[in-house]
Order: structure tokens, then sequence, then C-alpha cells
């Protein structure tokens, strides 16, 4: 009944917003992004165009001097600046180096092709330097001038990418396919030039992501996935050539080969591709598609996404257009230009994913590696899921703002478990089985997602698939292959798991029983959470109590979450520096980790002043002053999942204030404008989408849950206008980061959290801020 009452407010405060926006600059959100935040400093974003959740990334392959490494994860470092093509798929911020992707390196040679390129091991002929002084990266297009003179000028759409490539008089201009040089390297490539159409087709078969990891990798160096693309030009072809290894052939047409997974020694010399040369000074237009099923849905998608008539600048308009569009879904009035560009960024880095895996005919290559259609009601099938990751921020913000997006992506991880006898990975890329992490970070994921309101997926047949697989013990489960960073059993040894009601270090194949403990009770508690509300209430009581097991590896002894063995015994000796019993993290970070039960926790540790206590020195230096970035195990990592949800603790400690400065003194001081602005990897947009809430003063409870918990916005207004659903208004008033006074609709309001229906309903939120 208030929901006419709260758009009609909503759009006033709307206007207000946005006259005050367009006053002071006349920007729209596209304008305010900087695809280069995050990369440098271990952000792992790249700068290249891309759509909003889009298929194609045109950005580039980075080299210092060792062709089977980029020196950088996802294919970008600021710091280095020579390349040896630009790619046509990435990963943003995922943190294997060298990451995922970056198939195909096309790059432009002002000069004649002489040798292999695949001999050219240290990128020393074909390579170029460049200057960030020559580069422009923007939503949906990326133009950089390179030091052996040629420019290049690109725009994306979904599935396809239009560029021009303008080479100097006098020299010989060539464009090279290294198509067997995806990051991780290939098991096979074709390349086929055809210069009576004026085309380049071809494939790469690869896949292998996080391949190279030290824990675990060697289990992961195979393919999945083959990538097809076809180019068209619009110059002809004054030559040709082929490469296989170290051998060149001038003239060829075709040529086949891959390069293997190593690396280094392992790998360099291997490999193939293709070369077509144009005439000295030409400027060529390059329209270009990809696709995961076949050659010919390359062909269909260039054909759909790219008419006769489009140019650089009208598809760089029209995806602007569509970043705007999808950006727009916040509108933030007032702050600095500085806070609106990290803001607008964050968001940007937090809807590049998930990825359009699909085809324009709704084929896409199954977990099975077969060609599938997708579902009824289904608009597209999407991938890359990095569950460990996303499932505390990034999920929440994508169901929040694109909860179409979001279905269609719990239905297509659910055709993916389908494909994969039953089983859930908790990272997907592409089409492919990873296993990389730890936990089921998909039963907290879609548990969320139905929280939240998302209802276009087969909600029922996605439950009781993530309630087998939590329930059913599997052979893979008691495997070591892949462990400790890419174990194979989704639940491993679960049959112990439920006897003992914890993950028993020395025999859980696992990467840290501790860890996989809380990551189970909250994957248990957010599928219990689903199962109330579907009705059925007995498996609800059995999950809610499985919620509890963090309990289990909570010594009271030291006061700290702790590995134990099969025998009950605590895993000694016990140091809470260490990541004995934990993934990529200390114990110190982990015992936070129990966002479902901060009430037992608090208990668990002697009440809620010695939690209180234990997290102020978590967050500061013995003298007081704060300590937010490389303190050490012992302190707070914003660079890492497991603990950034512990700022907002202190709401449900009963002291909402030292969350309210705590995580102001995060948004002001570690996330910064410039290329090292993110704290740590994006990991697929999870850090920037933490920033994105905590500048609203919003950030969600707890996988399995719609509540949010509040702090004091950034910005004097901001509108969230959901695709589909109800609008949020916030506006503020007075100077501070404390909140002085909270009104919801009008009404006085005094709790530390919002409930769920706040999200399904919409609503008004006027905060009163203080300084102190």
């Amino acid at each position: 009944m208030r929901r006419p009452l709260v758009v009609a407010l909503a759009a006033i405060l709307l206007d207000v917003a946005s006259t005050a926006t367009a006053s002071s600059s006349g920007a729209l959100p596209a304008d305010y992004v900087d695809p280069l935040i995050g990369t440098r400093g271990g952000g792992n974003t790249y700068p290249g165009a891309t759509a909003p959740f889009g298929m194609m990334a045109w950005s580039p392959t980075s080299t210092r001097g060792d062709q089977t490494s980029t020196g950088a994860a996802n294919g970008y470092e600021y710091g280095t600046t020579r390349l040896r093509g630009f790619s046509l798929t990435h990963v943003n911020g995922a943190g294997c180096n060298p990451g995922a992707a970056g198939d195909v390196p096309i790059f432009p040679h002002a000069g004649d092709v002489t040798s292999s390129p695949t001999a050219d091991v240290t990128d020393a002929i074909y390579a170029s330097d460049f200057t960030h002084a020559a580069e422009r990266a923007q939503p949906g297009r990326y133009e950089l001038g390179l030091a052996n003179g040629v420019a290049t000028d690109v725009a994306t759409t979904e599935r396809a990418a239009i560029g021009t490539f303008r080479f100097p008089e006098g020299k010989p201009a060539n464009l090279l396919f290294r198509t067997s040089n995806s990051l991780n390297g290939s098991e096979d490539a074709e390349t086929h030039l055809d210069p009576e159409h004026r085309r380049v087709i071809g494939s790469v078969l690869t896949g292998a992501f996080c391949g190279r990891r030290a824990n675990g990798g060697s289990n992961n160096r195979k393919s999945y996935y083959r990538l097809h693309f076809v180019a068209e030009f619009d110059q002809p072809f004054t030559g040709t050539g082929t490469w296989k290894d170290a051998t060149l052939q001038p003239g060829g047409l075709h040529q086949t080969g891959g390069e293997g997974y190593a690396t280094g020694n392992d790998r360099k010399g291997r490999g193939s591709g293709g070369y077509v040369t144009f005439a000295p000074g030409s400027h060529v237009t390059m329209r270009l598609a990809i696709s995961y099923v076949s050659l010919e849905g390359a062909r269909e998608n260039l054909r759909a996404e790219l008419p006769g008539r489009a140019t650089v600048d009208s598809v760089a308009s029209a995806t602007r257009r569509a970043w705007n569009h999808h950006l727009g879904r916040i509108q933030v009035g007032g702050g600095t230009g500085a806070q609106r560009t990290i803001f607008y960024t964050a968001l940007y880095h937090a809807l590049q994913q998930p990825n359009l895996v699909s085809d324009v005919d709704g084929r896409y290559l199954g977990m099975d590696r077969q060609p599938h259609r997708i579902e009824r009601g289904q608009d597209a099938q999407y991938s890359n899921f990095s569950g460990w990751d996303q499932y505390r921020a990034q999920i929440q913000l994508l169901a929040l703002l694109e909860p179409r997006v979001a279905g269609n992506f719990a239905q297509s991880l659910l055709n993916y478990a389908k494909q994969n006898d039953g089983v859930w990975d908790r990272w997907v890329h592409i089409n492919g089985a990873t296993h990389v992490m730890t936990g089921d970070p998909s039963a907290a994921t879609l548990a969320t997602f139905h929280a939240m309101g998302v209802r276009n997926f087969d909600t029922r047949g996605a439950f009781d698939s993530l309630y087998r697989q939590a329930t059913v013990p599997r052979p893979e489960g008691l495997e070591d292959a892949g462990c400790p960073g890419q174990c194979v059993g989704q639940r491993p040894n679960l049959a112990q798991y439920l006897a003992s009601h914890y993950s028993a270090n020395d025999a859980c194949h696992c990467w840290g029983g501790a860890a996989e403990t809380l990551e189970d009770s909250v994957a248990d508690f957010a599928l219990g959470r689903w199962a109330q509300s579907l009705g059925y209430h007995r498996i609800a009581g059995e999950l809610a109590a499985r919620g509890g097991y963090w309990r289990n590896v909570f010594n009271p002894a030291t006061g700290y979450i702790q590995a134990r063995n099969l025998d009950g015994a605590w895993v000694t000796p016990f140091d809470p520096a260490s990541d004995r019993g934990f993934a990529q993290g200390s114990s110190a970070a982990y015992t936070w980790m129990v966002p479902h039960d901060v009430s037992g926790l608090a208990e668990a540790m002697g009440g809620r002043d010695q939690a209180i206590a234990r997290l102020d020195a978590f967050f500061h230096d013995a003298h007081g002053g704060w300590l937010l970035r490389g303190g050490g195990p012992l302190k707070y990592d914003p660079t890492n999942e497991p603990d950034i949800h512990a700022p907002w603790l202190y709401n449900e400690l009963g002291q909402p204030r030292k969350t309210q400065e705590t995580v102001r003194e995060i948004v002001n001081t570690v996330y910064t404008t410039g290329p090292s602005g993110l704290p740590g990897n994006d990991d697929l947009g999870t850090m920037s989408a933490w920033y994105v809430f905590a500048a609203l003063g919003l950030y969600p409870r707890t996988p399995g849950s719609a509540e949010l918990l509040l702090s004091a916005p950034l910005f004097p207004s901001a509108f969230v206008l959901p695709d589909g659903g109800a609008p949020i208004v916030i506006s503020t008033s007075g100077e501070g980061k404390y909140i002085e006074s909270l009104r919801v609709d009008g009404v006085p309001y005094r709790d530390w959290k919002l409930g769920g229906s706040f999200l399904r309903e919409g609503g008004i939120l006027s905060f009163t801020l203080s300084a102190t």
C-alpha cells in the first residue's frame, strides 16, 4: 500500500539529486568510470572494452619478457608498459596469476614478419612498448597508441568488437593472430586465413584456470572450452603467413597447434597462429565476434550485433548507453568528483559479471562439453562464478539491482550442475568446473537470491539439487586430487562431516578443516532459511542445526576458531596468526566468520564486552590508531574475503557507532582513485560491491537473508531503482560519519538493521548525521 507514496517521493528526490549532479558537472554515471582503477597493486582488473555482463572483453595482454606469462593476473598490470597483443576475453580481478582466458591475442606489427612469432620467446620482436599518455580507457571503448606507430581504437558489444588499426606510413602493416597464446596456454588451436573474403577464422581449445597454482593447480591443467572467432576486414590482404613453433610459413593459409599448460622453458617456443598483411599506412577496420559453441555461432553473433553500417563511434555510443542504463540503477547526489569516480567505477566492476556465454540463438557449451540451448523462460546462459568470493557481497548487489540477470545466472548454475552429474562447482569458468577454493558457495548464493526475491529460475529443482549435495556423500569427496587449493570434492568427506559435526583437518580432503566447517555452516544456515520459505520445515530444522556446527571448531581454551583432527583433538601447536586449517587466511581473521550467529560467537568469546574489545584490537594498533591494511595476520585484511564483513559486526554487538566509524575509515582510506585504488583482487566484483554497499550505508547481514545492516551513507542522496523492483531513496542531512537519527518512510527507526521486506517493498531512508 505504501509503494505509490514511495515512488512519488522518490521521483521528487531523484529530480533534486539529478539536478545537483547535473549542475556541478552535467555528467552521466559512465563519465565517472575509470577502468584503470584496480590495475595496479593487486586489484587485477583489466582496462579494456566490454559491455555489461559481456562475453567479449577487448584488452591488452602485457609482457615482461616471457611469452608464456604476463607477469600479472588477467593479462594487464599498470606498471608493465609492453604488450604482445589485445585479447578477446578477460575475467575481472581473479587472483590466480596469470588468471583466466586472455584468448587469441591480436598484435598490430609495423614491420616485416621474418621469423615465427612463437620463436620470439622473450617478446623482443613482435611486441611493442606504450605509454599511459597514449591510453584511453572508458566503458565499452579502449584506445591505445603503440610505440611502433600503430594507433588502435576498439569498441565492443556483448559478443563482438569493432576496431580500427592505423598503421604508420612507410612501414609494413601486419596483424598477428596469436591463436594458441591464451593466458594459461592451450591444448590446440587452429587459424584459417581467407584473402578472398578478407576474413580470418579460428579457434583455441583451452582452460586451465589456476593451473599454475602451487597448492593443487596441476590437477587443473586441462581444457574445458573451445573459443571460436571470426574476423572480417574492410581492406584487402596483400600477404598472409602462418607459423607453428619455430617454423614460419610465408604465404600459408592454415595452421594448427597448441602450447600446453606449462610455463617458462617447458612451454616456450610452442604454439601456432597466422598473420595478414595490408598496404603500408593502411587504416584497417576489423569486425570480430566470438562463440563458445561453433564458428557458425560466431558468424551469427557478428551478423546480429554488428550491422553493416556500424562504426567504432556508433558501437561505443550504444555500449556507453547500455552502461549508463545499468550504472543508472543507482544515482548518487553530492559528494566530491573523486568519490563519484570511486563509486561508479566500483559499480562498473561489480556489474561486469556474470558473463554471457550463450550465443544470440540461445545455444551454449555445457559442462559436459556438449552444445545446449537455454531453458524455457531463461533469457541467456551466464558463467564465471567466483563463488567463495562473490557470495559475500557481489551476488547481493546483483540481486538488488539486476534480479532478472540474477535469476538467469541461478538457472545457468543449475544447468551446469545437471550436466555435471548433479555437482555444483564452487568456481565455474565458462563451462569448466575448476574446484577452486573451499566450501559450498552455490548453496549460499542461490539461497540469498531466493531470499532477496529472485524467482525466475527453477527454485525447487535448484534447492533439491543443492540439498542433495549437502546430504549425500560422493566418492570424489574422498579424493585428494587438486588439494588443497582445488579439491574436487564439493562437500569433501561429507560422511565424516555429518558424523563428527565438523570437518576433520587430518581426514577432510579439503583446504583446511576449520575453514571448511565455517563455510559449510554458513551454507547450511542459508539453505535452512530457503527450506523454511519453501515449506520444508523438517529439512529447515535439520539445516538450522547444522548452521551451528561452527561451535565445534571454536576452542574455548584459546578463544579462537581452531582446526580439529578426526579423534577430536585440537590441531597443535596453535598460533592465531597461522593459516593451518584455513584457506587464504589466519585463525584471527576466520574467527569472525560467523555472520549468521554473531550473538552466539560473542557468547563463546565470553560476552559482548569481550567480543567488542577483541574487535577493537582487530582494527587498531596497540595505541588505538587505525590499522586497516598491512597489519599482519592478526589484524583486519581488506584484501581478502573471510573478514570483509567484520566492520559491520559492531551493529549486532550493540555498538553500531563503531561500525559507522570503521566503515567510513575504510571507505575514505582503503579505496581510492588511480590504478592502485582497490585494496586487493577485485574477485569478480566482490571488493567493488563491498564499496558500493558501504557508500550507500547498507550491507548484507548474512547469506540466505535479505536483511541489511546499517551505517552512515557517504553521499547526501542516493536513488536506487532495481530492474522491475521497488525504488529505495536514501537522503542525509547534517555532517559527519555517525547516525544521529533515522526515519524509514517518515517514521522514526531505531534498529541497526533493515528487515528483508524493505528490499521487496522499497522505501525512503532519511538519515540525520552527526560528527560525534
